[in-house]
């Protein structure tokens, strides 16, 4: 299936590793020109050169203002953002969930909510004035059931999630799509990290716990973040689809 993509112009962030690097790969393999970015600049600029993307911009999505540097340096360098994939890592847990100072709160919402909101504000006039454009954000399954010990991130997805589906109702009749993808246990360092950096311990746990019996792959989660953002995909909108492997046990 030609998915349409081909020569859009397309960020996508946390792309250094994990979910984020599998989306940017499914989508350069697509014919997209992908401009990768992530916190750290030589991991950024490794992946860069890895995958064949077109280019390479970090950024750390606790400077809010830096959205603002990230679209003009790739506008600058590529053309106009076409297709914007939100992902950055989540917050620390802690199994208290009142345990968090105001800080830790503040630096959740800059990363999980005002961040993705600020990258927002600068492409989507642009893709409203051609008539197209694509934003995924990946979130997690928590926005539908809280994950303990995950209280930030619980609170911030949810948040960031809401916002898209306002901002998706307000753009949809300009050929803009926004749409949330909601992971569930998915073979990164993240999960490894919460298994004392076993993915083995977890990918065990996940027989048991995961009706698929199993974690999920990166590229799994990719392929259906690729399709959110091509043409087919043009009368998707306001949605948060789960690659969980059946994890959720509520039905909508």
């Amino acid at each position: 299936m030609d998915l349409g993509i081909e020569g859009k112009v397309a960020i996508v962030g946390g792309a250094s590793a994990g979910i984020g690097r599998a989306i940017a790969a499914a989508l350069i393999a697509e014919g997209a020109r992908v401009v990768v970015s992530s916190r750290d600049p030589q991991r950024t600029a490794t992946a860069a050169g890895e995958l064949g993307a077109a280019g390479a911009v970090a950024w750390d999505t606790g400077d809010v203002a830096g959205a603002d540097v990230l679209v003009d340096r790739v506008e600058a360098e590529h053309g106009p953002i076409e297709i914007a994939v939100v992902n950055t890592g989540g917050p620390p847990p802690n199994a208290d969930p009142l345990a968090f100072d105001d800080e830790q709160w503040e630096d959740a919402h800059r990363h999980l909510v005002r961040s993705p909101m600020a990258l927002l504000r600068r492409v989507l006039p642009g893709m409203r004035e051609r008539g197209w454009g694509r934003v995924v954000n990946v979130v997690s399954s928590s926005v539908r059931e809280p994950i303990p010990a995950l209280m930030l991130s619980n609170a911030e997805r949810s948040a960031a999630l809401a916002a898209f589906k306002t901002v998706a109702r307000e753009v949809a009749r300009d050929g803009v799509t926004l749409n949330s993808l909601l992971t569930g246990q998915i073979a990164t360092r993240r999960i490894a990290a919460a298994w004392g950096g076993s993915l083995e311990r977890a990918e065990e746990a996940a027989r048991t716990a995961v009706p698929a019996g199993r974690l999920g792959r990166p590229e799994e989660m990719a392929a259906v973040a690729t399709f959110l953002c091509s043409q087919q995909a043009a009368y998707v909108t306001g949605t948060a689809i789960p690659v969980d492997g059946g994890l959720l046990r509520g039905v909508w």
